[in-house]
């Protein structure tokens, strides 16, 4: 493993920079546990140098700085386009990718000291963007409350996106949070088809427990956004699938929804069309036509995606559909006393409905 080519001077910058180092040769321990929920996983933990990462100038994404906690993602989506990213420190991008998980075991107080850095300028943080931080992993190491908190003690805005339901755990942090700063979240769920969930995503909450996040986040007065990912091209994009899907992500209640189609980097590219030819064989060739020309699908089908479940998402009553719109909580109003004189108002019983 390469674990030597990522040390750094401790004075040398790494804002700003892809290759730069994220923790020191002399810092990696690396752990195995028993437990069922983690058999066949093997952790690094490491003392990362840096926690906030610029987005390369070049990426697709509209937000500028992220914070990842770890890297590697049990998920195991067979998709994930950050597949690539365990290339840099020599780990497989297929199995390993799954099962080598890299903790950043102090992500929360780094943030913290740099969040207090007189060179931060408060901008927008997103999480989940690569590897999800709700991932299993999390449930042992508990990062994210640290990380919030120090987000919320800071008033610094931050959106996290994620296909773990642990995320609800955090309920209260991140309903303080929202209370002195933007807080966007958004939960995953590209189909709501069983039988592609179990292939495709076998790490996963099932989809429709992911939804069930979005409706408790709801009733604690956080609206949730749903990024509709991947739409996969011949699997789950049928007129009658994506009505399927926004109609289960109307029913709990999403803010908005976002469709994206799939797209096959180097490092998933390979791993994807491998599970493809197995899964489903017939289809290989018509992906090879269709990613052609590089990572994206053609703009002809992303646009067609996009306005369909656009008119599903305002034929069952979702709002608008604009990646990263914070949601926030609003603070009770302050109770006024009533006017002078008046009678005071006959107590009202509240109801759920």
């Amino acid at each position: 493993m390469r674990w030597e080519n990522l040390a750094v001077e401790p004075d040398r910058p790494t804002h700003g920079r892809a290759d730069a180092a994220l923790f020191g040769a002399d810092t990696v321990t690396t752990r195995t546990f028993d437990s069922p929920e983690f058999r066949g996983i093997t952790f690094h933990e490491i003392r990362a140098r840096s926690i906030i990462n610029r987005v390369p100038g070049a990426s697709r994404m509209p937000f500028e700085w992220t914070v990842n906690p770890y890297r590697g993602c049990s998920h195991a989506c067979v998709y994930c386009f950050a597949r690539k990213t365990h290339s840099y420190l020599d780990l497989d991008t297929g199995i390993g990718f799954d099962t080598q998980i890299v903790v950043k075991v102090n992500a929360p107080d780094l943030l913290r000291r740099q969040l207090g850095s007189a060179r931060w300028r408060g901008e927008h943080i997103a999480m989940g963007t690569n590897v999800d931080c709700y991932q299993r992993a999390e449930g042992r190491y508990r990062l994210m409350p640290g990380v919030i908190a120090a987000l919320r003690d800071h008033a610094n805005p931050f959106s996290i996106l994620t296909k773990g339901t642990l995320i609800l755990r955090d309920l209260d942090l991140l309903k303080q949070a929202s209370e002195v700063t933007d807080v966007g979240i958004s939960v995953s769920v590209g189909f709501t088809d069983p039988g592609l969930w179990r292939t495709v995503e076998p790490g996963t909450p099932p989809p429709e427990r992911r939804l069930d996040v979005v409706r408790a986040l709801g009733e604690h007065g956080i609206g949730c956004g749903v990024l509709m990912a991947p739409v996969i091209p011949f699997l789950s994009d049928h007129p009658a699938q994506l009505r399927d899907t926004v109609r289960a992500i109307a029913a709990a209640g999403a803010t908005s929804v976002t469709p994206l189609v799939l797209h096959l980097r180097p490092g998933a590219r390979e791993w994807f069309m491998a599970w493809l030819g197995r899964h489903h064989p017939h289809l290989v060739r018509r992906y090879e036509r269709l990613y052609a020309e590089g990572a994206y699908a053609p703009k002809w089908y992303q646009r067609r995606i996009t306005r369909q479940v656009h008119e599903l998402a305002r034929e069952y009553g979702i709002g608008p559909t604009r990646a990263g719109m914070p949601r926030r909580v609003r603070p009770p109003e302050p109770e006024l006393p009533p006017a002078h004189g008046a009678e005071p108002a006959e107590p009202v019983q509240l109801t759920l409905i």
